[in-house]
Parts: structure tokens; sequence; C-alpha cells
């Protein structure tokens, strides 16, 4: 097999494809055929060095959340999952960048047929994060309005898309060039945050989904209703700005869960999700770690471990 190594911390610079020996799957696993692994934040932030209190590895090691591909070879005690199997998952917080990869069944679901392998690699992170944050945090209710930050990227073109289906009336931030894409996807306004202060153009809002933090998280207080909720993947909301503005505040990190993962593969069946990628081979990992880094990748970046 092949992989990604990161053999410092730091930048993407001098990330190779290397061989390295195949793996085995254990007791309740599967050895994955790798079609694509999806791109995403974390990925660059764990490389920085940035999160070693917290995510400590060690060197050199393979990084990478998600996947798609086929089932290989099944460990013991596997139920639901044979060999031949297109499946898709949220597989930890390293090793999907590589031609094979061995994963716990419980944080598999089924790749939906209307879905490619490489279109379904960028599924499961993206998803799960929407997914979690706006039906596990916010506890989203028909009729509700909710605010996207940082709406065109993977997490927050699945977002639009799920608040949409749960009844909501979504307002998304993002640069002018994709507010036609957010428009499609189910968005019922669009502010361009680079010429417009949202605050001045939207009435009070039941939920805020920040996927920016910083400044546009702390202008985000003023304009949710009393018992209204932030919810942010990025970064730790103030609690007492929360307990001002009479909302509650929530930060959370991703959890793989196949189930929650099968019941988003039925949407993506039915045709209520949809998902745009960004192709780039395997072998220019770098680059593609470059280009998330610069935030404005519009829905997922791929990586095709074909190539």
């Amino acid at each position: 097999m092949k992989a990604i190594r990161v053999t410092r911390y730091g930048q993407p610079e001098g990330l190779a494809l290397q061989e390295l020996p195949s793996q085995a799957p254990g007791q309740g696993e599967v050895l994955i055929d790798v079609a694509g692994s999806g791109v995403n934040p974390i990925d660059w932030k764990i490389l920085s060095g940035a999160m070693q209190a917290f995510i400590p590895l060690a060197l050199p090691y393979t990084p990478g959340v998600e996947v798609a591909g086929r089932v290989a070879a099944i460990g013991t005690d596997v139920d639901g999952f044979s060999v031949g199997d297109e499946v898709f998952g949220f597989i930890g917080v390293v090793g999907a960048h590589a031609t094979q990869v061995v994963a716990s069944v419980q944080r598999l679901a089924h790749r939906p047929a209307r879905l490619s392998p490489l279109e379904a690699a960028g599924v499961p992170a993206a998803a799960l994060t929407a997914w979690q944050a706006l039906h596990d945090h916010a506890r989203i209710a028909v009729g509700q309005t909710v605010l996207i930050h940082g709406a065109a990227g993977g997490v927050g073109s699945m977002a639009v898309q799920m608040a949409r289906l749960a009844g909501a009336t979504v307002i998304a931030t993002a640069s002018a060039h994709n507010h036609a894409y957010l428009k499609a996807l189910g968005a019922d306004t669009v502010i361009d945050y680079t010429r417009t202060r949202f605050e001045t153009e939207i009435e009070r809002v039941d939920v805020v989904l920040d996927l920016v933090g910083g400044d546009t998280q702390d202008r985000s207080w003023a304009i949710l209703k009393q018992g209204g909720a932030l919810v942010s993947p990025v970064s730790q909301p103030d609690a007492s700005k929360a307990i001002a503005a009479g909302a509650t505040a929530r930060h959370f990190a991703t959890r793989p869960d196949g189930v929650q993962l099968a019941e988003i593969a039925s949407l993506f069946e039915a045709g209520r999700l949809n998902i745009d990628v960004q192709v780039m081979p395997l072998s220019q990992a770098e680059g593609a770690l470059r280009k998330s880094l610069g935030r404005h990748v519009r829905g997922k970046l791929v990586l095709d471990a074909s190539r």
C-alpha cells in the first residue's frame, strides 16, 4: 500500500507518498481499498502542531479523516459488511490519505449508489459535522431561522441543505461568487461578508452555525434571539457573552457515527442532498492541503487514491 506521510509538524512542505506494509483488519474492523479521501481543515490543523496537546501523534503519521472505497477483507465479529461492499466513513483523526485503510465498522456506512466513490469520499466528516451541529447541538426545529457562516465550504454547504430539509429559513454568509451556488442549495438569503456586515442586514435568528470564528463569532451574539443557540465546531464560544445574550453556546468535536452516516446516505440516495467536489491526485496531497489552508474551497476537496 501507499500512504502520505508527515515526518515533522509545520507546513505541508515535504509531504510524500511512500510505500508501507499492508494492514490487516482486527476485531470489528474491515480493510478498505481506498478510492478517495476527503481533505478537511482538521488535516492541516493537526499538521501545524497546534493540536498536539489534544491529539498527540507519533511521527511519522498519515493524515486524513474520511474515505470511500471497497471492502477488501473483514476481521472478526463483523456484521453488516462483506468483501466487495462499497463503503464510506469518518474513520478517525488520521490515516485516510492512503491507498488502503483499516476502519471500525461502527464508523462506516454503505455508499449511496447515487454518489461516485470520489463524491462519497467528501461526505462523511462534513455531513456529520453539519448534522450534529444542527440536530444534536442546536436542536433545529421547523419554522426557525438559521444563520450559517462560511456556508460555501464543505460543512457549510451540507448545513445549508440540512437546515432547509429541517424546515428552517436559511441565511448564509459567503463571498459574492458563491451566492448562486448557495441559492441553488436552498439558502433563502445570502450575504456577501466582504461588502456587508451581516448584523445590519438581518433580524434576530434562532440559530447561528459559526464555521469561521473570531470577530464573526463575536458579532453574532447581537442577532441571536433570546433562547437561541450559537454552535461552533471551530472555536469555543464565550460563555459570558452567551449569558448576556440569553442564548446557549455550544462547541463540539465531530464524532464518527455509522448510524447517522447511514441516515445521511439515505438522503443522498433520495436526491435530497448533493455534494460538489474538486478532485486532486493523492500524490499531490501537499498542494491539496495548501489549497485547503487558503480556506476558500467551494464544497469539498478530495484526493483520488488511484493517482
